[in-house]
């Protein structure tokens, strides 16, 4: 009904709705299926509604991205907690896994580089969010003697890089779902003895 959606956006709540919406346009039909004006409409607000929050579409695609790399950090950072390195490290791997394949339209969006100089510090600080957990535990792992020496962040967008492939092709039908845990494990097992310091 109007006046609820009316309420919803005096309350500051209109934004998060529309990125929602967004969200759900982007897995259903693509960056070319999303517009202000259909977000409008989908969510029943005024077609010029949008634009106090998002001037145009790239601002709406900055902001999806934004917003997926801040879920992407607090899902890592929440699996992180509490457990041994290398246990640490294998969960690590598995969260990634799943929300990668989860969302993949939106981590095409993430790592698609379309991002506007626009969306600048907000964008790397998100980035740099994602990124945290597996850059400190790397870190945390080299203090121990358990990973060779070396800059954290390069390790951990190496080990990234990996498990972003395997998400591809699990996404593209390359690999099959039901076998995608198997070779997940076997993955993170060559990660994991690769990383550790030669005799």
């Amino acid at each position: 009904m109007p006046i609820t959606r009316s309420r919803s956006y005096h309350h500051g709540d209109l934004r998060a709705e529309l990125l929602q919406r967004a969200e759900a346009t982007l897995r259903e039909s693509g960056v070319d299926g999303l517009s202000l004006r259909g977000l409008a409409r989908d969510v029943g607000v005024s077609h010029a509604a949008p634009t106090r929050h998002f001037k145009d579409k790239q601002a709406l695609l900055d902001a999806i991205a934004v917003s997926g790399f801040q879920r992407l950090a607090a899902a890592l950072e929440q699996t992180a907690a509490g457990r041994a390195i290398e246990e640490r490290f294998r969960a690590l791997t598995r969260t990634y896994l799943r929300f990668a394949t989860e969302n993949s339209a939106l981590m095409a969006l993430m790592f698609a580089r379309r991002h506007s100089p626009a969306a600048g510090d907000v964008m790397s600080r998100a980035v740099d969010a994602a990124f945290a957990t597996p850059v400190a535990l790397i870190a945390e792992a080299q203090q121990r003697g358990e990973v060779i020496a070396g800059d954290p962040r390069r390790i951990a967008l190496s080990a990234v890089a990996a498990l972003q492939g395997l998400a591809t092709f699990v996404g593209s039908g390359v690999i099959e779902v039901e076998a995608a845990d198997e070779l997940l494990d076997e993955t993170t097992t060559h990660m994991i003895e690769g990383l550790r310091p030669r005799p």
